[in-house]
Parts: structure tokens; sequence; C-alpha cells
């Protein structure tokens, strides 16, 4: 009985192991069916997106992420079906996933990077692009490497550290068009238009026909050579056509905010340098608005309201300048000569005793002159306190007609300095209430009568 029990046990056990053995080998060729019907679904889903049928393509890639959901690169190729679909909410998920599978897959990342800020949530893009830049650390990573580091550079809005990486990658890589048409984009958004079309002509040297880099070449070089112009015009001190020609600028290039702003900067010096003081003054402070730390815009708005003899203005706006460039020996100078002018002004100013602006020529002047003192002559008053207020306006009329009719003497002035101020004079001359020589014809007790001509 026993020896019968012996014989059914081993029975089973050979029963039993050939049962495993046509199990292991079922389950080997079930395994081996799937992986081939994996890649087959995978190859399916690549051929189908390059033709556009992008529908059929996701189908073979949901496919392809049932029989392995381990793959963190399906996940990914799905993703690029969704994205090719405008799907991007959809592809937010499958690039999650694939980068749980791999988290230093820096292409996923750089993608969800794009897809989150385009969605508003510029916090966690920010956190993927710095995740990329901080995996790539190394100035000597391969390049590839740097073209990706370079991308989340560009969306972390780092342009010069973007063209750090890209300018060995353009330049290394064969036939690399896409980083010299990306290098020449950055630099002409900073307004390094020279540079910028030094990098597409590299393009192009590549291929001629490229349709991508041929166009902004056209685009580059258009505005370059504007610019070019404008500032030779402006070394001609032909500042109306450098005018004209930075209006030209601003058409060309209505996006880019560098150029307008250089435009309005640039026609904001050329008014002021044609005495056109009110258009310079709002020219300057559309400039100041857009770059309220620039120097020579502020510069030029003092100057413009130099001209509009608003001093106190003039001061603030070179005190401003001087705050962000203490050094510049143009804005130190430029504020005391303000300052002077404001002190003038609180005195006697030349200008307004002969209601002339600062840039009337000298007939203008003496035009002005002789109406004033017709009008103002003492013998043209009876009464005592009349005749001394006319006394005080016609010495007053004469010297101002005196300092802006002389070249030198009105140099003086303009330049903040009160040349019959005795102050401001050495030596002789002076005295008698700032009439020339020293001399008033109208001193008390004085018999003296004359003629004038009102020359």
């Amino acid at each position: 009985m026993e020896s019968g029990r012996r014989r059914s046990l081993s029975s089973l056990l050979s029963s039993l192991s050939l049962l495993c053995v046509v199990l292991d080998l079922q389950l080997d060729g079930v395994l081996g069916a799937t992986h081939v019907e994996i890649e087959q679904h995978l190859e399916m889903g690549r051929k189908l997106l390059a033709a556009g049928q992008l529908a059929e393509a996701l189908s073979h890639y949901h496919s392809a992420v049932e029989g392995d959901s381990k793959n963190y690169l399906t996940y990914y190729k799905r993703a690029a079906v969704f994205l090719a679909m405008g799907k991007s909410k959809s592809a937010l998920p499958d690039l999650t996933r694939a980068i749980e599978l791999k988290p230093d897959f820096l292409a996923a990342r750089i993608q969800r990077g794009n897809i989150l800020l385009k969605q508003g949530n510029i916090q966690e893009a920010r956190e993927d692009f710095q995740a990329v830049v901080s995996m790539i650390k190394h100035e000597n990573t391969d390049l590839e490497s740097r073209e990706l580091r370079a991308e989340c550079y560009i969306r972390l809005g780092e342009p010069r550290k973007a063209i750090l990486d890209l300018t060995p990658a353009a330049r290394l890589l064969n036939d690399n068009r896409a980083a010299f048409l990306k290098l020449s984009r950055l630099l002409y958004d900073l307004g390094e238009h020279h540079g910028s079309l030094s990098e597409i002509r590299e393009c192009l040297k590549l291929d001629q026909d490229d349709k991508e880099c041929f166009a902004h070449y056209k685009q580059v070089k258009k505005l370059s050579k504007q610019l070019d112009s404008a500032e030779e015009l402006i070394s001609e001190q032909q500042y109306q056509e450098a005018i004209e020609k930075y209006d030209s600028v601003m058409r060309t290039e209505p996006n880019i905010p560098f150029y307008t702003t250089k435009a309005k900067e640039r026609i904001c010096f050329c008014l002021v340098k044609i005495k056109q003081a009110e258009e310079a003054l709002d020219m300057c402070s559309e400039a100041h608005q857009r770059e309220p730390q620039n120097i020579h815009i502020l510069r030029d708005r003092a100057e413009a309201y130099i001209l509009l003899q608003d001093y106190e203005k003039a001061v603030e706006d070179y005190q401003e300048a001087r705050e962000f460039d203490q050094e510049n020996q143009e804005i130190r100078e430029g504020l005391e000569r303000a300052q002077k002018l404001l002190k003038i002004s609180r005195k006697r100013d030349y200008y307004k005793i002969l209601g002339v602006s600062r840039t009337a020529n000298k007939q203008e002047i003496i035009k002005a002159y002789r109406k004033l003192a017709q009008q103002w002559h003492p013998d043209n008053f009876q009464s005592e306190a009349e005749k001394k207020e006319a006394e005080k306006k016609f010495i007053d009329i004469a010297s101002a007609k005196e300092v802006l009719t002389d070249p030198e003497m009105r140099q003086k002035f303009d330049s903040g300095e009160d040349p019959l101020d005795p102050e401001n004079q050495q030596g002789g001359g002076g005295g008698g209430g700032n009439w020339p020589f020293g001399f008033n014809p109208f001193e008390s007790g004085s018999n003296f009568h004359f003629k004038f001509n009102f020359n």
C-alpha cells in the first residue's frame, strides 16, 4: 500500500513538472509577442505621426502605453502626439509620468515647462527650467545639453546666458542652422543688430535657401542699415533727417521694445539740438517712461527744460541722472550749469526781460529791445515814482540787449554766469546798478539828457 502511495505521488509530481514547463513555455511566448506588439504599435504611431494622421497615431500610442506602463519614452511619445493635436492639457499628465519614471529626462521637463508657462503657471514652469539648468551644471558639458540649457535660459528670461550656451553649439555641431537663427534672434531682441546680422549670415552660409534664416536676414539687414544711417546723420549734425530715419526704424520694427525706446531717445536728442523744446520734452518724457534709468534721456530732457526756462525741472532731471551715474562728467557739468541758471533766474533773466526765447537770434533781440526801450524810456513818464520805475526797467532792458547781442557775454549767460554781475567780474567795471561801464545817466542830480536811436 505504501509503495502504491509513492507511485501516485511520483506520478503527480511528474505531471506538475510537465505543467510548469508547458506554462513557462506559453508565458515566454505571450511575453515575446507582447513586446513585439508594443514595438509594432510604436513604429506605426511614429509613421502615422509623420504622415499627419494624428488620431490613428494616438490610437497606437494608447496601445503601447497599455502594453508597457513603465516605459518613460512611450509616455513622452504619446505626449508628443497630444501636442501635435493642440491638446497640451492632455499631454501634461504623460509628461509628468515620464518625469516620474525618469527624473533626469531633460526634454520632458522642458516640454512640461513650456506648457505650464503657456497655462500661466509661472512658478511651476520656472521650477522645471531651473531643474534642467541645475542638471546641466558645467561649461564643459556636451553641446546638445548646452542647447537644452540655452532653451531654459530663454524661458527664464536670461538671454545672455542662453547666448553663451548657443554660441559653441552653433559653431561646433554640423549644419546647426537652428542655433544660428536662435542666436541671431536673441541678439536682435537685445538691440545688438550688428551681431545679429553676423550670426544670420552664418546660417545662410550653410544653406542660402533656408527660408526662416533668409526672412530674418532681410529684416535685420533693413533695420541695421536704418540705424547706422540715422547715427551717421547725427554725427553730421543733420538732425531733422536723423529724426525721419528714426521714425522709419519704429515703422520697420514696432514689436521689439528696445528699438522703439532707442528711436525715441535719439529723436529726443535731435529735437533738443534743433531747439524744438516742446516737442523734445514730449518725446523725452515718452522715452523716460520706457527706460527710467537712462541717463542720456534724463540729460536731454533736462536740456529741453532749460530751453523752456524751467530750471527747477532741469536740475531735478540732472540730479536723478547723477544718482544713476555719479562718475559721469557730462552729467555733473550739466547739473552745475542748470543750478547756475536756476540761481540767475531768481535774479535777472535777460531773455525774460526782453520777452524773447533762449533760441532768439540777434535780429529778434534788437527788435524786442527797440520796442521795450521806446516803451520804458523815462522821458515818457511824468511823476517821480513812475520815472524811477521806468529807469530801473530801462537799465535792465539795455543790459539785456548788451549781453544777448554780444556772443561771448551771451555764451557766459547761457552757461549760468551773469557777465554783468559784479560778483562775476574781476578788476574794473561793474557798479552803477549794472549799467554798462558803471555809468547811470539817470542817477539823482544828473541833468544829462540825450536822444536814443535804439540801434
